[in-house]
């Protein structure tokens, strides 16, 4: 067993002054049985904690660490802003730049409006359909996280659905009472909830690819129905790619499965490592926002410069030749790694992916929504978090998360992982 004393006293400083000991619940892991670990430095696809166990990272700060952590080309302009300052809460050349980047790359993108994280990308994209189309209503889907604010935090996935909070205290039924919440994968829920509020209905917002109740894929059909569905009803569409957004391809989600949003979240990627999100779109649509309409949003440390430098450093980095095709290689590696251990343990077990996004699941068929995933066995899953973690591997401390590959991973490292979780399932399942 690794010894983890030095993380074991930073954690009990951290819960001194911190609820819980953490800044986010989803970096938690009291569902696995065990206590957070602390980390003190990364590179490439590795991290090492302050006892100076190493990892082989599978999280990559959940999901932006695409090139692997401290690109040398992300750092030098990193480095070449803070020498200029960190912050002018004034306009900066390198906003533009990013942003003309993102109308490059995003398939409908004209406007782009920076934000400091993905919960104000989605709460922005909300208000926005809401002012635009002058209606109500947003149908969601349980398991998809869009985000803490208020109005979303109606059937969340991720840290919502791993500590089990099925409606948060501090938010009001008024705050959720124009939020239908539909299963994901499921047009026909999704067109009575259009026939139950006809003419209330200002969007349907949806992870593409689902990722916060672990890797769910969308089923044949479902996002061109969504489509299909806002058109007829004059609702628009939201992407949320925070997480899928230049992961799954240059232009996300909307690019790999060729269906156009009205609008798109991006964040993870976008920021290079440093808090960044975006909201993109037409500028039909992203021009109701203030100062050029009456839809207000604003933030202070918006479009700061460091994350923005970082950010198009990153995505400048991501349009080399072979990148992507590169990720499919190595999410399709590590899908048929696990595979082949699933298949010679037997175990009741599955994998999904995407790309080079997948899960782990521990139920016999991959779920295609919120309810197939809550009856995974979160027992036996935490017993597979606690011996990969052990063997060195760095992987979410839920159920509900994703593995992520980077460009810095080898086949090497992605095929221990599945022969260490091929010893796992033997142990857990014997």
């Amino acid at each position: 067993m690794r010894s983890h004393d030095r993380s074991h006293e930073d954690f009990l400083q951290a819960c001194s002054v911190m609820p819980g000991g953490v800044n986010s619940p989803v970096r938690a892991a009291g569902n696995v049985g065990c206590e957070p670990v602390f980390y003190d430095r990364a590179a490439g696809a590795h991290v090492r904690d302050v006892d100076g166990n190493d990892y082989v990272d599978f999280i990559g700060s959940w999901g932006p660490m695409i090139l692997g952590h401290r690109p040398p080309e992300v750092l030098e302009a990193v480095r070449a802003q803070l020498e200029r300052g960190t912050s002018f809460g004034a306009p900066c050349e390198a906003e533009t730049e990013l942003a003309r980047e993102v109308c490059r790359l995003v398939p409908g993108a004209e406007r782009v409006r920076m934000v400091s994280s993905g919960t104000e990308a989605t709460m922005t994209a909300v208000r926005l359909a809401r002012g635009v189309t002058g209606r109500p209503g947003i149908v969601k889907f349980a398991g998809n996280y869009h985000g803490h604010s208020d109005a979303l935090l109606a059937g969340a996935g991720s840290g919502v659905a791993t500590l089990g909070i099925p409606s948060t205290p501090g938010v009001t039924r008024g705050c959720v009472q124009d939020t239908i919440v539909v299963p994901y994968n499921d047009l026909s829920a999704t067109r009575r909830a259009f026939e139950s509020h006809t003419g209330q209905v200002a969007a349907v917002i949806v992870e593409p690819v689902a990722a916060n109740m672990g890797v769910v894929a969308p089923g044949d059909g479902f996002l061109e129905g969504l489509r299909e569905l806002c058109d007829d009803a004059g609702a628009l569409l939201i992407f949320d790619e925070v997480i899928t957004g230049f992961r799954l391809a240059p232009g996300g989600a909307q690019e790999k499965f060729g269906v156009r949003a009205d609008l798109c979240t991006l964040g993870k990627v976008i920021g290079g490592g440093f808090p960044a999100a975006a909201v993109a779109g037409p500028a039909r649509y992203l021009d109701e926002l203030a100062p050029t309409g009456p839809v207000y949003q604003a933030g202070t440390l918006s479009g700061n410069p460091v994350a923005m430098v970082a950010g198009l450093q990153m995505l400048r980095l991501l349009q080399d030749a072979g990148t992507y095709e590169r990720l499919d290689v190595l999410g399709a590696a590590l899908a048929g790694g696990m595979g082949e251990a699933i298949a010679r343990t037997g175990a009741p077990v599955s994998f999904s992916h995407v790309g080079s996004i997948g899960t782990l699941f521990f139920s016999p068929t991959p779920p295609t929504n919120f309810s197939d995933v809550r009856r995974c066995d979160t027992d036996a899953f935490a017993r597979w978090y606690r011996y990969v973690t052990d063997a060195g591997f760095l992987v979410a401390p839920s159920q509900y998360e994703a593995l992520f590959v980077s460009l810095s991973h080898t086949e090497d490292e992605i095929s221990a992982l599945c022969s260490t979780t091929e010893e796992a399932l033997r142990v857990i399942y014997g």
